[in-house]
């Protein structure tokens, strides 16, 4: 497994150590208390992020031969936000799915995938390198890599909806500084400078929904 991965995965762990942590801390008011987005409340959130076991420990059963449609985590963002995509057809049904799941799921539970199980899973397919090609139902084949850096970014950018919700400290340094690279390599890169510097209107954010 090559340094990279290895890093990934370990600012993964530290990301749900956080959730964890700061789940422990809510009151009960907290944990119904509404996000920034709209149809959510921290609950909510926190029933869309938690890690579900099955999905890492899916994966081994999931290996295919031959090269990945998607090798990086910006192509699986890409293809999720590209006009007509499932961040944008899906998006409803999504919200849905985390509010189902956080009627049905005690906080003590959810606290637990983050802490515990989703570690666990994590840390039984570290032997499996990031270049490896799974099946995915939404993506096609893509590398075991690409989903993990798209796993931690999303624990990152829901962590500062967390924070926005109820407060507490910023998510790691290099956590935040993954998921800047990881968005900016998801857009187009002279758009992207050209903006960022100023020397261009074109709209370029929101890079993902």
């Amino acid at each position: 497994m090559s340094s990279q991965n290895t890093a990934v995965n370990q600012l993964l762990t530290e990301a749900w150590a956080s959730w964890a942590e700061r789940g422990e801390a809510l009151s009960a008011e907290d944990w119904d208390r509404p996000t920034r987005l709209s149809e959510w409340t921290v609950r909510d959130l926190y029933a869309h992020v938690a890690p579900a076991p099955a999905q890492f420990t899916g994966l081994r059963e999931a290996v295919l031969d031959g090269p990945a449609e998607l090798t990086r985590g910006a192509d699986v963002l890409r293809t999720f936000n590209r006009p007509g995509g499932l961040a944008h057809t899906a998006a409803g049904h999504i919200a849905e799915l985390a509010k189902e799941a956080a009627k049905v799921t005690e906080p003590a539970a959810l606290i637990a995938r983050f802490g515990v199980e989703g570690p666990a899973a994590l840390a039984g397919i570290a032997d499996l390198p990031p270049d490896t090609v799974v099946s995915h139902q939404l993506l096609g084949s893509v590398t075991v890599g690409a989903l993990g850096e798209v796993a931690l970014m999303e624990a990152t950018v829901h962590l500062l909806d967390l924070i926005a919700a109820v407060g507490g400290p910023a998510p790691a340094e290099e956590a935040l500084h993954f998921t800047r690279g990881l968005l900016a390599e998801a857009t187009d890169p002279v758009a992207f400078i050209e903006a960022a510097a100023g020397r261009s209107s074109e709209q370029v954010l929101p890079i993902i929904r």
